[in-house]
């Protein structure tokens, strides 16, 4: 396929090895870092994508190195024996991406009531993993809120953003959100709930997910 000189051909072992030739691989480079570290917009014929759409990581320390949430704040059991408890309110999030759109919610269960639901429809663009962090980052806004004398348990099927929410070096923009007021707030707790494990609970907030993708006003 190549010889050992450098003038040889090497269009063949290329295509075999699915690298792209030099001059594309450099355009490419050049317009995302225009678009991703510069932030400068690219005419519309050249790419859809502009600097709004792209999540930037953060840099830095969010809070001081000495500062960690309470060990019973996140759990990764599953939390499903806290729903029956009556002095505990239960809510419920759920991020979704089907075929046509993504959508991000929570639910608040109350002494076996539906007190309050939350739902929005994000960016095609957007990712489940992103979907998940923003209904995450919306329920402990809204537990944030409640009276002092609440203690909120926040379920989540998705390991991966607890455990990124949970981290005080996380370069996650909205991580570091929801940690900072898990940090200011801890009588708000997080844990992992088994996913299509017949809770119904859950299954409520997945299907407030899906729904969100279509019917949900824009995020």
């Amino acid at each position: 396929m190549s010889g050992a000189y450098r003038n040889t051909p090497t269009a063949a072992l290329k295509t075999i090895l699915g690298i792209p030739p030099l001059h594309m691989q450099l355009q490419f480079e050049a317009r995302f870092t225009s678009i991703y570290r510069l932030r400068i917009p690219l005419p519309p014929f050249i790419t859809d994508t502009q600097p709004h759409d792209l999540e930037m990581k953060a840099t830095g320390w969010s809070i001081h190195p000495s500062e960690h949430l309470k060990p019973n704040q996140i759990s990764f059991e599953d939390g499903e024996a806290y729903i029956s408890l009556k002095d505990i309110i239960n809510i419920f999030t759920d991020g979704s991406k089907p075929e046509h759109g993504v959508g991000a919610d929570f639910c608040v269960l109350t002494n076996d009531i539906w007190a309050y639901q939350w739902s929005a429809k994000l960016n095609d663009n957007n990712t489940v993993f992103q979907a998940e962090l923003t209904a995450l980052h919306e329920a402990v806004i809204y537990a944030s809120h409640l009276p002092n004398h609440n203690t909120s348990n926040i379920h989540v099927d998705n390991r991966a953003s607890i455990m990124v929410s949970s981290n005080s070096k996380s370069t996650n923009e909205t991580a570091r959100k929801i940690f900072k007021i898990l940090l200011s707030n801890p009588r708000i707790k997080v844990s992992w709930v088994k996913a299509r494990a017949g809770n119904i609970s859950n299954e409520k907030a997945e299907q407030l997910a899906k729904d969100a993708t279509q019917h949900a006003q824009p995020y």
